[in-house]
């Protein structure tokens, strides 16, 4: 069963092979992935005034009178923050609080938890490039920073979760905080975890530190990493293992 919606602003699409899950728990799984993930935009995007996100930002909503979800994702932030040394923050002088940088990976991995609660046990869900898969083989790919028809690498994944931060969708839009300056030492960094909810949040965050951050992100737990810098160097961890990456590239 496949299934594509637009939601929180970039195509998710959902694949799902399980033979010994009937039509009707995929249907009904599917129906709960998108409704969960188009209540999350609802509740945490800064773009909707009305959002618990806005609605907080504005000082309608006191930090005791926020919702268990929200204040998860607010610690998430705040853990990033002080592991990157101020470098990722959701808080920037002149601008709304802004989490994204943990909101995508943190509901996907939720929307991936709700399949495999309803007992689908093989998956792909892909949200604008942050992959989550389950039960695999699955083949998923790393795009060329600089050229959107190719590939820098393909994944061979069973459970896991990949997430890309880059320059070429968004222009230059993650910031160093600590600098208050767009963030470009690295052209892309890919993080590969067992959750999308650190995926994601690791190749945020170490994007937003540069150069650095390649090296820090090595160091996360259960992370490997995959980077091309603003030179074309490509650095790797050696439990990067994809297709068509040189074994003599590795993080310094």
């Amino acid at each position: 069963m496949r299934r594509v919606e637009h939601v929180m602003g970039f195509p998710v699409s959902l694949r799902m092979d399980d033979e010994d899950a009937p039509d009707d728990v995929q249907q009904g799984a599917g129906d709960a992935v998108f409704g969960w993930l188009r209540e999350a935009d609802a509740r945490f995007s800064p773009f909707r005034a009305d959002s618990e996100v806005s609605r907080l930002d504005r000082g309608e909503l006191t930090a005791d009178g926020i919702s268990a979800d929200l204040r998860e994702i607010l610690d998430l932030c705040e853990h990033y923050r002080e592991a990157t040394g101020g470098a990722f923050d959701v808080r920037l002088p002149g601008r709304g609080l802004d989490p994204c940088g943990v909101v995508k990976g943190w509901a996907v991995q939720r929307a991936a938890d709700l399949l495999t609660r309803a007992g689908v046990r093989g998956f792909c869900l892909n949200a604008g490039g942050d992959v989550v898969t389950s039960g695999g083989p699955w083949r998923v790919g790393v795009r060329h920073p600089e050229h959107a028809d190719r590939l820098c690498t393909v994944l061979h994944l069973t459970d896991g979760a990949v997430a890309t931060s880059a320059r070429y969708e968004r222009g230059d839009h993650i910031i160093d905080a600590r600098t208050g300056h767009p963030s470009t030492d690295l052209l892309s960094l890919t993080v590969l975890a067992p959750t999308l909810t650190t995926a994601d949040a690791v190749a945020t965050a170490a994007f937003a530190m540069g150069h650095e951050g390649v090296t820090w992100a090595a160091t996360q737990r259960d992370c490997e990493v995959f980077a091309v810098d603003a030179g074309r160097r490509v650095l790797r961890t050696e439990g990067f293992a994809g297709e068509g990456v040189s074994p003599r590239a590795a993080v310094p």
